[in-house]
């Protein structure tokens, strides 16, 4: 039994072990100066200078709710895709009408001009 579990082991210690050595190395050769702006806090592409109270464009959150809305169309459409010789020809045609109503849609989002980055 553990002869089958053997190259495993093997493989995660030796794994740990050259990831071990790399962080030793790294801080026992790397450079060792401190830079007051490498220390700040990162987050979310922003830079620290800005405050936290910063408003956003509501073209960010349009693209954001477009984004989420296409992406929850790929988790309706997936299971239909697979399994479409099962569910027949219903499932084909509410697809299609699925797929052009959010068609309409991203037409008049894109004419109102609500992808355009300001």
């Amino acid at each position: 039994m553990l002869r089958s579990y053997l190259p495993a082991i093997v493989f995660l210690l030796l794994g740990g072990a050259v990831g071990g050595a790399f962080a030793v190395l790294n801080s026992k050769l790397g450079p060792s100066r401190r830079v007051e702006r490498k220390q700040d806090p990162y987050e979310c592409g922003l830079p620290s200078e800005i405050k936290h109270g910063m408003r956003f464009g509501i073209s960010f959150y349009l693209i954001a709710m477009l984004f989420i809305l296409f992406d929850i169309e790929v988790v309706f459409l997936y299971p239909i895709a697979v399994q479409l010789r099962a569910y027949g020809g219903f499932a084909l045609a509410e697809t299609v009408v699925f797929i052009a109503l959010l068609a309409v849609a991203f037409i008049y989002v894109w004419r109102r001009g609500a992808l355009q980055w300001k």
